[in-house]
């Protein structure tokens, strides 16, 4: 994963702010690509394991379609009021679709921790409830932007 950022060093965050700031966030807006170039963004609820993005996205969805078609996305998730309190991250690469589709809770190992995170995080779970209308979606990005407007006061 490569750092993209020349201007605006002393403002990323670190691994670890990301890390936590990732944790801590619910929301990320996911930008694809559709068919004829124009690109889209939506809304959705995500996980982070520390190195990879995991998004539950509903099949029926126009994300789900474009990303059939065209797997890179881009996806931020950011936060604050103020100037002095912005921050958020970049990411983007390539879906990665992982599971049955859609997901109705047959074992696979691999979604095993995104799923505890997943359900933890946004339902107060343990276990991740499937409706059999969702399935999942991988970013471990290729690039990573992020800013923290909170460090310009000890700049």
């Amino acid at each position: 994963m490569a750092v993209t950022q020349r201007r605006g060093r002393r403002i990323m965050m670190t691994p670890g702010e990301l890390d936590e700031f990732l944790a801590e966030q619910r929301t990320c807006r996911v930008a694809t690509v559709s068919a004829d170039g124009r690109p889209h963004v939506s809304a959705l609820w995500f996980a982070w394991d520390g190195t990879s993005l995991w998004l539950y996205s509903i099949m029926r969805s126009r994300r789900w379609a474009e990303l059939r078609h065209d797997p890179r996305l881009a996806v931020v998730v950011d936060d604050g009021e103020e100037y002095g309190e912005l921050r958020g991250v970049e990411l983007s690469g390539t879906a990665v679709f992982v599971g049955e589709a859609p997901r109705t809770g047959e074992p696979c190992s691999e979604l095993d921790v995104s799923e505890g995170l997943f359900a933890r995080k946004n339902f107060g779970m343990d276990e991740m409830p499937h409706d059999g209308r969702h399935a999942w979606l991988r970013l471990t990005p290729d690039t990573i932007a992020s800013w923290d407007f909170r460090k310009l006061s000890a700049l």
